[in-house]
């Protein structure tokens, strides 16, 4: 037989490609690191550190600062150090919070060194009355944040502090919900003459109203302390005379001028039921009168009606019979008046405003002897809600506040004839008189 080859491939099972890892040894996870630190001598060096803390934790234990409850922190601190007294402690102080420049809670602050800015919004900012409050602020060494929609602001009224790291500009109408980090409010947002807040009354409420409440609802939200700058038309035409704080008014509440009048009652009530109700800081101004570099020059108000009319050889326009009265005070004092409000401890509201008395012809007479004395005076029908008489009663703000007007209207009118005169004519440099007036 001859001899035969048998294949017997087949009947051989194929090598297996899988992979099968090698088992994991135990601890594996920890021998390692072990291993790492002990060849590289990090476990040295880690005992090492933990001797040195130690050891200085133990021969210095008086480093460590014990804990203090917050209300007894003053009597802690070393008597070698001297404080200003505490009623300059109270201006800065918010021991309620820790918020933006606030680093200090308890307020007191060491002889020599420099008060630590807040960070302050002026909704109204670059208006008349707005521009010279961040002025204030400004060299006071605070952070200012303008927010104004320039219905009757102007950039050049701010124009001036571009540049500096300490001040922000928004354009944003305060009808609109705003969201901001700050410590103080002050709520100057809407129109105050005549001319302005009658152009769009129902915008004019809608300011007074819904921008109120959303600058409330920002100051709760951040537990920033609001002020609120109200008018002296929330008398409306008075049976009072001089008005004082507790009086309530005579307003028509369907009249031409309610808009305005009523707006800011209905602010002043919302204001007083955030404070009641849900425990905001608020301080209320009721402002009178006021006149100044930065007016606007047609706005209808009646110094700056003369001012203008009087530069421009106009006959100064009185309306009735010009025995109706207003006080007017400078802008300045003003503004002095709603930074002591801000800084106090009283809600309010306050009268700030000059008594010092005029009828439209006696103050059309003192513009005839700034400006023209040649200047005529023409008489006009009396506009409908025109009050016949406006003084306040600023006894509240005197004794709480220690405040009162210091510039006359025959001191203060001249600034503003100045102002007004480079901006008809243009007779100097865009802004150099108002910032000129302002720093002085």
């Amino acid at each position: 037989m001859g001899s035969e080859l048998i294949y017997r491939g087949h009947d051989t099972q194929p090598a297996s490609d899988s992979y099968s890892p090698k088992p994991v040894k135990p601890w594996v996870s920890v021998s390692r690191p072990i291993r790492y630190m002990l060849r590289e001598q990090r476990l040295l060096f880690v005992l090492v550190g933990i001797g040195i803390a130690t050891l200085i934790f133990t021969v210095f234990p008086s480093s460590r600062a014990p804990h203090v409850p917050h209300h007894h922190f003053a009597t802690s601190i070393a008597d070698s150090i001297t404080y200003f007294p505490r009623e300059t402690q109270n201006k800065f102080s918010y021991p309620h919070r820790v918020g933006f420049g606030s680093a200090n809670p308890t307020g007191k602050i060491p002889l020599g060194l420099k008060r630590k800015g807040l960070r302050i919004v002026v909704t109204g900012g670059a208006g008349f009355v707005g521009s010279h409050l961040v002025d204030r602020l400004i060299d006071r060494g605070d952070k200012v944040i303008v927010v104004d929609n320039f219905f009757t602001g102007r950039k050049e009224n701010v124009l001036h502090h571009f540049g500096n790291p300490n001040f922000e500009l928004i354009r944003h109408d305060v009808v609109e919900p705003l969201l901001l980090e700050v410590d103080q409010i002050y709520h100057l947002a809407c129109p105050a003459s005549p001319v302005h807040y009658k152009f769009n009354p129902v915008k004019t409420i809608k300011t007074n109203v819904v921008g109120t409440l959303n600058m409330l609802g920002l100051a709760k939200r951040v537990g920033a302390r609001f002020l609120l700058t109200s008018t002296s038309e929330v008398y409306g035409d008075p049976l009072q005379h001089p008005q004082k704080e507790t009086y309530w008014g005579n307003v028509n509440p369907i009249g031409v001028r309610s808009c305005y009048d009523e707006g800011k009652r209905t602010a002043e009530t919302l204001t007083m039921d955030y404070h009641r109700g849900a425990g905001v800081e608020v301080r209320i101004a009721r402002i009178f009168n006021t006149y100044g570099p930065r007016m606007c020059i047609d706005d209808g108000r009646v110094v700056s009606n003369f001012v203008a009319q009087a530069l421009r050889k106009e006959p100064l326009t009185v309306y009735g019979d010009g025995k109706q009265t207003r006080s007017f005070q400078y802008v300045f004092d003003l503004v002095e008046g709603l930074m002591r409000l801000m800084e106090g401890e009283h809600v309010g509201p306050f009268n700030l405003g000059n008594p010092g008395e005029f009828t439209m012809l006696e103050l059309a007479e003192v513009v005839q002897e700034t400006i023209d004395p040649n200047a005529k005076i023409e008489f006009r029908p009396n506009t409908e809600d025109d009050p016949h008489k406006r003084k306040p009663d600023i006894s509240r703000a005197k004794e709480l506040l220690g405040w009162e007007p210091k510039v006359s209207l025959r001191k203060g009118l001249p600034l503003m004839v100045s102002d007004f005169r480079q901006r008809i004519f243009g007779d100097h440099k865009e802004g150099s008189n108002t910032n000129n007036a302002s720093s002085s």
